[in-house]
C-alpha cells in the first residue's frame, strides 16, 4: 500500500466539509505522522497543492464581522454565542495549522517544524470538539448561530508570504487569544460552569505552545535571512495587520511563548499616534 505524503494529509483535512469529520480526519492525519516518525521512516512532505479556501459546513451562516450580533455573556445564551464564537476560531485554527504545511512545502524546513504543526493541528481538532461537547450540553451545537466571515483573511493575505504567515497566524491572532482567555475562564467561574472552565484551561494552556511555534520558527527565518526579528514582525504587523495591536496584553503568557514586550507595546503606541 502506498504511503500518503505528509502534505496529501493535509489536504484531505481541508477539503473535508464537515467540522467532526475535519476534525477526525486531522486526528487520524497527526497519528499517522508521528507513528511513521517513531518507527524511524517519517513520512515523506510531498508537494500535493492546498484549495485556496478549505472546505466549511454549510451552518454555521458566515456574517461580516459587523453584523455579527453582539454576545450579552451575563445570560446563558450569550454564553452559548461566545462558545459558538469560539468554536468557529479553532475550526479555523485547524485548518490553518494543516494549510501552512502544503502552503509551503517548497521552501526546506527542519522535521521539528513539521511536528509542531501537525501537533499544533491535532490539539485544535480536539478543541473544537471539547467545545462542541459543550455547546451540544447546553442544548446547541456548531452552527446554530452565525459566524464571522472573516477567519480566513489572513491566510488568503498571506497565501505566498510565508514568515508573513508565521508573525501575523500565530504570533497575532492567536496571541490574542492568550490575552482574552483568562476573562473568559473567570466568566465561566462565576456561574460554576466547571465543565466549560475545564475545557478553556486545556485550550489555553496547549494555545501558549502554538504562539510559541509561529515564535520560533519566524526567528529561524529571521536568522536564515539575517533579518531584525523586531523590526520585520513591526513590518508585518503593518502589511497585513490593519486594526493594530490594542491592550489589554497577556505579557506573562506572551513571553512564555517567546513574544517579548517589545514586538507588540510600541505597535500599539504607533497607532494611537494615527489616529
Amino acid at each position: 500500500m502506498t504511503r500518503p505524503t505528509l502534505t496529501e494529509l493535509a489536504c484531505r483535512v481541508l477539503t473535508t466539509a464537515d467540522g467532526r469529520e475535519k476534525t477526525r480526519i486531522s486526528h487520524e492525519a497527526a497519528v499517522l505522522w508521528f507513528d511513521s516518525v517513531a518507527a524511524g521512516k517519517p513520512l515523506d512532505i510531498g508537494n500535493t497543492q492546498p484549495p485556496v479556501f478549505p472546505s466549511r459546513p454549510v451552518k454555521p451562516e458566515l456574517m461580516a464581522p459587523r453584523d455579527v450580533p453582539r454576545r450579552r455573556t451575563g445570560t446563558p445564551k450569550g454564553r452559548v454565542a461566545l462558545l459558538h464564537a469560539i468554536a468557529h476560531i479553532e475550526l479555523n485554527a485547524v485548518d490553518l495549522h494543516w494549510d501552512i504545511i502544503p502552503r509551503f512545502a517548497h521552501i526546506d524546513m527542519p522535521r521539528g517544524y513539521y511536528d509542531d504543526w501537525v501537533k499544533a493541528a491535532d490539539e485544535e481538532s480536539k478543541h473544537f470538539n471539547l467545545l462542541c461537547n459543550r455547546l451540544e450540553a447546553m442544548g446547541s451545537f456548531y452552527g446554530d448561530l452565525v459566524a464571522h466571515a472573516g477567519m480566513w483573511q489572513a491566510a488568503t493575505d498571506t497565501a505566498t508570504d510565508f514568515i508573513g504567515r508565521l508573525a501575523i497566524v500565530p504570533m497575532v491572532l492567536e496571541a490574542r487569544g492568550l490575552d482574552v482567555t483568562p476573562g473568559m475562564i473567570n466568566l465561566f467561574k462565576s456561574v460554576k460552569d466547571t465543565e466549560t472552565v475545564d475545557a478553556l484551561e486545556i485550550i489555553y494552556a496547549e494555545e501558549v505552545g502554538h504562539v510559541a511555534y509561529g515564535s520560533k520558527w519566524f526567528h529561524f527565518l529571521c536568522g536564515r535571512h539575517e533579518y531584525d526579528p523586531k523590526d520585520c514582525f513591526h513590518a508585518l504587523v503593518k502589511k497585513y495587520f490593519s486594526g493594530g495591536l490594542k491592550p489589554p496584553f497577556n505579557d506573562e503568557k506572551r513571553a512564555e511563548a517567546g513574544i517579548p514586550p517589545d514586538f507588540y507595546w510600541p505597535m500599539v503606541a504607533e497607532t494611537k499616534v494615527k489616529k
